[in-house]
């Protein structure tokens, strides 16, 4: 992977439609209006087309640290244009771990302008450009919204997604769907059960104690946090995603809590510490952007193979849940993504209160 391959100043698409790289600003607001702004806005309208929510909606203050690349990604992004419109965009995100041969792919549309071959030649783009770049498995994450479609199971056996639009398009190009993933949403009300649940793991995890922090990390916690963030990597459930093995440190701490603070997220971490070693053996994640009222998002919850069996994962969640809500009470919702064959992390969700609002699909395509 080069880093400096050019790209066209833009491509020729079906329907009078260009591909046009995007130039990064070195702030969010110079030259608006103007090309980052348009593709923040129809990042948004397209998500919100295709979750029925505006839960991953950005400001363009927000958006501009997420697609800055940085030491561990190389991301580059486009914007379809018909005339003087912005109608679709298009991101590559090649991942520098493991052999960086691993790329995240996303082509986004208007729902008017689907159906005129303009994603199709965006991808055949994207694609040339992430094999000249020696990447050799894409990967995409879609959401579908309930509809009357024949349903597509995945590999796993665990979950299906209806064969909508989205769906039939990916087929059609080749992209196998290895995984589904549970949307679950919590919403706040009678919640008097929490107490009693975090009382019930702290009884079984005896060894075990409650840390917690806002980002940034405590130098202290650092590379504690570093590991576990790598394991996520490896023991959460991945089906044939062939995602590589993420290598964290400090630094890589460091450059992520950066990056969320620059987009404007209060982050919560819950940890559990193994109280005879102080080995950090579980973690739980909360965010929240923007307004105190907004939705809150449950990122990553992992517990340590070696430290499973002691309900850290109860513990984690209860505690993260309650010590939230005591800092965001007007933030009334709380929605979380898990891989639907990871029965131990849906079962805590379901008995915190999760149900289920969405489902996703977690894609894959090998390059020849």
């Amino acid at each position: 992977m080069t880093g400096a391959r050019n790209d066209d100043p833009f491509i020729a698409l079906p329907a009078d439609a260009s591909l046009h790289p995007l130039v990064l600003p070195a702030r969010a607001d110079a030259g608006a209006p103007g090309p980052f702004r348009d593709y923040a806005d129809v990042r948004n309208r397209t998500l919100e087309a295709a979750s029925g929510r505006d839960d991953d909606s950005f400001t363009p203050d927000e958006l501009l640290p997420l697609l800055t690349p940085d030491a561990y990604t190389w991301r580059r992004q486009w914007r379809i244009v018909i005339g003087e419109r912005t109608i679709g965009i298009a991101l590559l995100n090649i991942s520098r771990d493991g052999s960086g041969d691993t790329a995240t792919m996303a082509i986004n549309v208007l729902p008017e302008e689907q159906g005129r071959g303009i994603a199709t030649a965006v991808a055949a783009h994207l694609e040339r450009l992430a094999r000249a770049d020696g990447v050799r498995t894409l990967q995409v994450w879609t959401e579908h919204l309930p509809s009357a479609d024949p349903v597509l199971d995945p590999p796993t056996g665990f979950g299906s997604v209806p064969r909508d639009h989205t769906a039939r398009f990916l087929l059609a190009q080749g992209w196998t769907l290895e995984q589904v993933d549970r949307v679950s949403e919590y919403r706040w009300g009678e919640d008097e059960h929490l107490p009693a649940l975090r009382a019930a793991a702290e009884e079984a995890a005896s060894g075990y104690r409650v840390v917690q922090w806002l980002l940034p990390t405590p130098d202290e916690r650092l590379d504690g946090y570093a590991w576990m963030k790598s394991r996520m990597s490896t023991d959460a459930p991945d089906a044939a995603m062939d995602s590589p093995e993420e290598t964290w440190d400090a630094d890589r701490v460091r450059e992520q809590d950066a990056r969320w603070l620059n987009m404007g997220h209060t982050v919560q971490v819950t940890a559990a510490e193994h109280i005879a070693t102080g080995e950090l053996c579980a973690y739980n994640e909360l965010s929240l952007k923007g307004a105190d009222d907004s939705v809150t998002q449950q990122n990553d919850t992992l517990v340590l193979a070696a430290h499973r069996g002691h309900r850290l994962g109860l513990l984690v969640k209860t505690a993260g849940l309650l010590a939230w809500h005591d800092r965001f009470p007007r933030s009334a919702r709380i929605v979380t993504y898990n891989a639907e064959e990871n029965r131990p992390m849906l079962s805590i969700n379901e008995q915190l209160g999760f149900v289920p609002i969405a489902y996703g699909g977690a894609w894959k395509k090998v390059l020849d």
